[in-house]
């Protein structure tokens, strides 16, 4: 029998207007352009001021439909990848069903931070390896405005709002599509970066309100040393084991973080840099939808062509990381 594969048939993005620029930070905080730029490779990144993560989310994929020429009621499955849900339940993915009109859909989120994209987008590919679905809808999608201390001058500069999709649907051509995969999670990693109120454990009070613990945490040096490994690491590998030299890769898409663990993954690889997708500079860290930003803004400028191999590489909070290799099968953009 010939196996199904899960390909990537259209691709979308949504991003707020506002912009937050380091020079706003640099009255805002004690910091610098150039210490943010130095560091982090951040320029600016976008705010959505009045709106929820279902407003990205939900952009982003009518953005995708449309490029793909198809109407909401076609879907099958809408899995949402978010740290910011609008609220606990219902679930992310309900609240776009609805905003949508995917009458025929039915959904879920999930949570594994920055690494969101990559292991919704495997899950996902099961739905349709499986012919269990035939249309599902990946996005990532994530308001990290809101949970965000503006008062914090480490973190607070990394991180932006945005919402990124992509449509999964069959192919029966085995060289497409999305080839391998390996995902990780630590859970020792928890200490490091976390938001430790709001769910069971911490639930809302005034106490973990005075003690900021609505708003991301982050041992900086702590996970910047373990991202570095753990990215290039996870990205050798998939390579390694589909035997993939440098020449053989044409995209590195990395998720977001920082200029210097992309940098790292990219050198590891043995890729130039004219092949890593690289927009931090522009929207600094947007959790979920860092890979599909870039995947969209990369194919609607022509330069992410049907038939490139890609490897795409994430760590986020957990500590969770993975990479996935794939063939583009969408369309070029016209």
């Amino acid at each position: 029998m010939t196996k199904i594969r899960a390909a990537i048939t259209a691709v979308g993005h949504w991003v707020p207007e506002e912009r937050l620029t380091n020079g706003d930070f640099e009255r805002m905080v004690d910091t610098t352009d150039e210490w943010i730029r130095t560091r982090t490779g951040i320029v600016e990144r976008r705010i959505l001021r009045n709106g929820a993560t279902s407003d990205l989310a939900a952009n982003a994929i009518l953005e995708t439909l449309k490029n793909r020429g198809i109407p909401p009621s076609e879907i099958d499955l809408i899995i949402v990848a978010t740290v910011t849900p609008d609220m606990f339940f219902p679930s992310t993915a309900c609240l776009v069903q609805e905003r949508i009109g995917a009458k025929n859909a039915w959904g879920f989120d999930l949570s594994a931070a920055c690494s969101g994209f990559p292991f919704a987008l495997v899950t996902g590919a099961q739905f349709i390896e499986s012919g269990t679905c035939k249309k599902v809808v990946v996005v990532g999608a994530d308001k990290m405005s809101s949970i965000t201390d503006y008062t914090e001058r480490n973190n607070s500069i990394l991180f932006g709002d945005a919402g990124g999709a992509v449509l999964l649907e069959p192919s029966a051509d085995s060289s497409s599509g999305i080839i391998d995969h390996i995902l990780h999670c630590d859970g020792s990693g928890e200490k490091a970066l976390h938001m430790r109120g709001g769910g069971s454990l911490n639930p809302p009070t005034h106490e973990t309100v005075d003690k900021k613990m609505h708003f991301i945490f982050q041992d900086g040096k702590t996970v910047f040393k373990a991202a570095v490994v753990g990215m290039a690491d996870v990205s050798a590998e998939i390579m390694e084991r589909n035997h993939l030299g440098g020449k053989d890769v044409d995209w590195l898409v990395p998720h977001q973080a920082n200029l210097r663990i992309i940098d790292a993954t990219a050198q590891r690889m043995g890729l130039d840099g004219s092949k890593v997708m690289i927009n931090i500079d522009r929207y600094g860290n947007t959790t979920a939808a860092t890979i599909p930003l870039c995947l969209s803004e990369w194919w609607q400028s022509g330069k992410l062509r049907k038939g490139q191999t890609i490897v795409m590489a994430s760590f986020g909070a957990g500590y969770t990381w993975g990479a996935v290799l794939m063939k583009w099968t969408a369309e070029d953009a016209r």
